[in-house]
């Protein structure tokens, strides 16, 4: 089987580029790309997007745009169980903190992030080598109106409290399909945010995250997962 690193010219080509990986091990594909494999993923976590980023000509990163912008098409890796069901929720993109006003729903970086996305499950479980674990079937994915719909008023609900200067108080319990909650890995990173009397305070990043429970409905979904 041929992989190539080059950008993919339509869609078609990138689900056909997607598919190809379906049962192939980690352990392979890092050994063609010439990629070192880590002993774990606590301090690697984005090993397994970029090893997949590489034979799918991704080349976005962690920037604020869909990683084939000229496709429209997000990349999301899914890290699924033995019975195929996520096991952690899915980073969407950076939520902003200040300069918010007149930001909209569909002017805002979770729109574009969601319009189309290309899901990889992945064997995400940790009694698995990383090795030895391997890609599962590829999908394509395009929120329905009522998908769209749940994900808007989470995502308001949530720049809501922020404009309000309450983003301490926001849990990742709140929102029933995107919850926001702290992104660095511990408290010595720190950001700008508006605070309850309307200055400016220090907190920790935030990140918008899909919930297991809504990807969990997408495999359901493609698959007809029981």
């Amino acid at each position: 089987m041929t992989f190539t690193s080059t950008r993919p010219h339509s869609i078609d080509e990138l689900f056909s580029r997607a598919s190809e990986l379906a049962g192939q091990r980690f352990g392979d594909l890092a050994a063609r790309a010439d990629l070192a494999i880590p002993a774990d993923l606590r301090r690697d976590k984005g090993w397994v997007g970029m090893l997949l980023e590489h034979y799918l000509g991704a080349t976005a990163g962690s920037k604020p745009t869909q990683d084939f912008p000229e496709l429209g098409v997000e990349l999301k890796t899914l890290p699924v169980d033995a019975a195929g069901q996520p096991l952690e929720t899915t980073f969407v993109c950076v939520a902003p903190l200040t300069n918010i006003e007149g930001i909209q729903w569909r002017s805002s970086n979770v729109y574009n992030k969601l319009q189309c996305v290309l899901w990889l499950p992945i064997d995400g479980r940790r009694s698995v080598p990383l090795a030895e674990r391997v890609v599962g079937s590829a999908f394509i994915w395009q929120p329905s109106a009522e998908q769209e719909l749940c994900l808007q008023q989470d995502w308001e609900e949530h720049m809501d409290r922020i404009a309000l200067g309450q983003v301490e108080s926001i849990t990742a319990r709140q929102g029933s399909a995107l919850q926001i909650r702290p992104k660095a890995a511990d408290g010595s990173a720190l950001t700008d945010a508006y605070g309850p009397d309307g200055g400016i305070i220090q907190v920790r990043p935030r990140g918008f995250y899909l919930k297991k429970n809504f990807t969990r409905q997408l495999i359901q979904q493609v698959f007809n997962a029981v």
